[in-house]
């Protein structure tokens, strides 16, 4: 039974788990709405730099689909990555539901991910979700049990959601490649470009409601933007389903989270934006 005075109208276990996000947090004091940090450096004066040359415009992706540069990003792919994305799009777009997806994806080699993962990871939680949560990469655990998030980046995502009343029966997970890279790399963009298809497939047969994109690798290349994570972060945005635009929200990846505890404070914010968006889902 929630407490009609209660301004955050939250019930009791959302409550308890709000209070133990606080306490992975660090939170151990609650002087006023706004967060202060007391150990922050007084910002750096800016150093004198050389103005870098503007980069040149992307490439406009065909209709209908998202393309996936990244920093650093090459502007062509080789030929043979480029009709192997060609390949890996027609077996996606054969595919009528979940199953038969995964079941391509098990049977795909046209990503040198595959021999060297131990499992393929293709998703977790209800496929009937309204809510999608799309990361960017297996990990080691993840890689050992076939996965997504269920190491400690996992564990503490689980709690982000308990946080607003989600849990795994209430939301898909997937990630934009299935396969881990060794040494958990930064994918590089051709294994993004022949891995694209099928996390495209994958969202529209799942067609949710709304989209989280878990990390800057997920992000980017799903919403075809040069933009990093800091930037992207707690900005509500659309990704392109079909004839419909899902409204999509960028937000710090767990394992971020884990190395920089002190973002966990927007963090906390972008998720509460998620739930104030999935109350007023129609």
């Amino acid at each position: 039974m929630q407490d009609s005075t209660d301004p955050l109208n939250i019930s009791r276990a959302e409550a308890i788990a709000l209070l133990q996000y606080y306490a992975a947090a660090g939170v151990t004091e609650a002087l006023s709405d706004a967060p202060v940090d007391r150990y922050a450096l007084a910002p750096k004066p800016p150093q004198n730099a050389v103005p870098s040359a503007a980069p040149e415009p992307a490439r406009t992706p065909p209709a209908g689909r998202a393309a996936s540069p990244a920093a650093g990003t090459p502007k062509t792919i080789p030929l043979e990555q480029d009709a192997s994305a060609g390949i890996a799009r027609d077996i996606a777009a054969r595919c009528q539901n979940l199953d038969e997806l995964r079941e391509a994806l098990a049977a795909y080699d046209g990503c040198a991910l595959k021999f060297t993962a131990k499992n393929l990871v293709f998703s977790d939680g209800n496929p009937e979700a309204r809510i999608m949560l799309v990361g960017e990469a297996p990990g080691r655990d993840e890689d050992i049990q076939g996965r997504p998030f269920v190491g400690v980046s996992g564990q503490l995502l689980d709690r982000m959601l308990a946080a607003i009343g989600l849990d795994r029966t209430k939301v898909y997970i997937a990630n934009v490649l299935p396969w881990r890279p060794p040494g958990n790399r930064t994918p590089t963009p051709a294994e993004q470009a022949v891995c694209m298809p099928f996390i495209e497939r994958q969202i529209e047969l799942v067609d949710p409601a709304v989209l989280v994109f878990l990390g800057g690798v997920s992000a980017k290349q799903m919403l075809n933007t040069p933009e990093g994570i800091m930037k992207l972060r707690g900005r509500w945005t659309s990704y392109r389903i079909g004839s419909r635009d899902v409204p999509a929200l960028p937000v710090f990846h767990p394992a971020y989270l884990l190395r920089q505890p002190a973002q966990k404070r927007f963090a906390w914010r972008d998720f509460l934006s998620l739930k104030q968006r999935i109350e007023n889902l129609p």
